[in-house]
């Protein structure tokens, strides 16, 4: 019931793109632009190509990071994230966080789910790529980035959890409480850096974890 109301009113969203033609992907927008494709048939059979297109530093007037739909190149409907767009089959869905996209999906109307294809040129295209030629170095560069954030959510956790014991009620039922371990300002500065590299990793694949990538947000 939720997820229905949800997307009736991320549909509600949507404005009619104007036209214009897409736009090629540059260099210098690899870490601010993300380009998506999916390839479809309309009811006559014929094919057709969606892309998402999205440019996280861009906002609008209120802050909000703008999806642009593009229909065989052109523009086709501009909504702000999380988007949904009806397509044929089911509806696109769109998410960002503040290092990426967490989600590129085709939604098809039975309910399956399949991720968008990146653009060669693009950030996302380009990790994909390296996962295909080195698997097993993918592997261990994803495994880095869940323990650099693994890493930050304790140190968090610790920042939360020692003020609140430190509330005199509960301090003196449980004694004074000192923090476990307590960095110097460089190391703490190298890990908030290396958990922000973390978080951009994982928002080239797409993968994001309430708990993990919200921490390192």
């Amino acid at each position: 019931m939720f997820e229905q109301w949800r997307r009736r009113r991320a549909v509600k969203r949507i404005d009619p793109g104007d036209g214009s033609p897409l736009k090629r992907f540059r260099w210098w927008q690899l870490l601010g632009r993300s380009l998506f494709h999916l390839d479809l048939e309309d009811q006559g059979r014929r094919p057709v190509r969606y892309t998402v297109d999205v440019r996280q530093w861009k906002t609008d007037d209120n802050g909000y990071v703008k999806v642009h739909l593009f229909r065989d190149g052109r523009q086709h409907a501009v909504a702000r994230a999380p988007a949904v767009f009806p397509v044929e089959g089911g509806a696109i869905e769109v998410a960002v966080s503040q290092f990426g996209l967490k989600r590129c999906h085709l939604v098809t109307d039975d309910g399956a789910e399949h991720q968008l294809v990146p653009d060669p040129r693009s950030a996302e295209g380009r990790r994909a790529r390296f996962e295909r030629r080195r698997p097993g170095l993918s592997r261990l560069v994803g495994a880095v980035s869940t323990v650099a954030l693994l890493v930050g959510v304790a140190l968090l956790l610790q920042q939360i959890a020692v003020p609140v014991l430190r509330i005199p009620p509960i301090a003196e039922r449980i004694g004074p409480v000192d923090p476990l371990v307590v960095l110097p300002l460089w190391l703490n500065i190298a890990l908030a850096v290396a958990a922000a590299a973390a978080s951009t990793e994982r928002a080239l694949r797409l993968r994001y974890h309430w708990l993990l990538d919200a921490a390192g947000n």
